[in-house]
């Protein structure tokens, strides 16, 4: 596990991906009372007037006239403040003078706050324009800073550009602290975008180094890691990786669950493995980052599991498979006969028999097959060049 921080030495979690996340379990979930009575407290307490406005249009709400009124009033009060603060640091040193230069950065994080998400970006691009006195580790700051943004509302666009960015910006010289800081911003977009294996990547490198508590704890850290390394790492490396890790395995101690789920894989334990997998699957659909990709999730972890069961013999029982997994002869039979028309297992069913037959592609015959193959599209596009030349 890394070294402790001091809540000083943290970055606020502004704005709060935590408040993202329990706004989306509301939208399927609008009678739990638990989560809606956090997200009021965060959004009393933050002051997230536009937030509120906005979540309240999404989830079909009426907003709470008092309750959206006393937040404006809050928040212009509080805006006014710092804009005397930034007119007054002009007066003193001139128009880019650091104090000028922090007021602004403070107002454009007040705006991230509460939820003014163009108001934000506008300020935080106009404090990068600035030449003077923003130096390297304060544009990526603030770079980092957009990126918590993008995050919280899952703007896409915005994330990809500013990583990019930062990763520019990191090459030019950015500090151990931040290259490391990025692996895990990176990570957890690329879930969004299922791209399981580079976020496998990234977070196995953070592991040891993770710092950045302004998006999550490390325990929830943890899990991701768990999660995307199961599906995009291969069996010996999730041994030497997750399951014989010092740092996860300290972790893993207290989440049982993620443990145990990944120990039944490893294991061969499918039918622990299935009954942890349909945990998993409802984790991930209520979670956003997620949802739009449990179904993938669920179906790769079941096809890695059938053919690390098939693969180590040439032929069983549709009954006794069905019975190592946990589940019935039929669905079992519906489901392999998918993916291997599917061509995700190589096997066939002899339904008379009942049982599964192992077909293993020859890996030299596909190598030899794809060579005759492409040399037949070299041959027909020189035919086709010198026919052109010729003319």
């Amino acid at each position: 596990m890394p070294a402790k921080i001091t809540d000083d030495e943290k970055i606020p979690k502004i704005p709060n991906l935590d408040v993202a996340q329990w706004k989306f379990f509301l939208k399927s979930h609008p009678n739990c009372a638990k989560t809606e009575e956090k997200l009021m407290a965060e959004v009393k307490a933050k002051e997230m007037a536009p937030f509120y406005a906005d979540m309240c249009a999404e989830l079909e709400r009426t907003p709470d006239k008092k309750i959206l009124s006393d937040l404006k009033a809050k928040n212009k009060e509080q805006l006014k403040k710092l804009d005397e603060k930034i007119e007054a640091a002009g007066q003193v040193e001139g128009d880019v003078s650091t104090d000028v230069r922090d007021a602004m950065i403070e107002k454009a994080t007040y705006y991230s706050q509460i939820g003014d998400k163009e108001e934000a970006l506008a300020l935080y691009k106009k404090v990068l324009a600035l030449e003077k006195n923003v130096t390297l580790g304060i544009r990526l700051d603030l770079t980092f800073a957009i990126l918590r943004i993008g995050l919280f509302y899952n703007d896409r666009k915005l994330i990809t550009e500013n990583v990019e960015k930062a990763k520019k910006m990191i090459d030019e010289g950015g500090d151990w602290d931040r290259r490391n800081r990025l692996k895990v911003y990176e990570g957890l977009y690329c879930i969004t975008i299922r791209d399981f294996k580079r976020a496998a990547e990234l977070f196995l490198g953070a592991v040891a180094t993770f710092t950045s508590y302004e998006l999550m704890e490390y325990e929830e850290f943890i899990r991701y890691v768990v999660i995307v390394s199961m599906v995009a790492l291969p069996r010996h490396q999730l041994w030497s990786d997750i399951l014989n890790g010092s740092e996860i395995l300290e972790v893993l101690h207290s989440d049982q669950a993620s443990k145990q789920y990944a120990l039944a894989f490893y294991n061969s334990q499918f039918d622990k493995f299935f009954r942890g997998l349909a945990f998993v699957e409802q984790d991930l659909k209520n979670n956003r980052f997620t949802h739009e990709h449990y179904k993938y999730y669920t179906r790769e972890m079941r096809i890695l599991a059938y053919n690390q069961q098939l693969k180590a013999y040439n032929s069983m029982s549709l009954e006794y498979m069905s019975k190592a997994f946990g589940v019935s002869v039929k669905f079992l039979d519906r489901e392999l006969s998918n993916f291997i028309t599917a061509g995700r297992i190589h096997a066939k069913i002899d339904k008379v028999n009942g049982i599964i037959e192992t077909n293993r592609p020859d890996a030299k015959n596909k190598q030899y097959q794809d060579v005759i193959r492409k040399g037949d599209l070299l041959l027909n596009r020189v035919q086709k060049l010198s026919r052109v030349i010729n003319i």
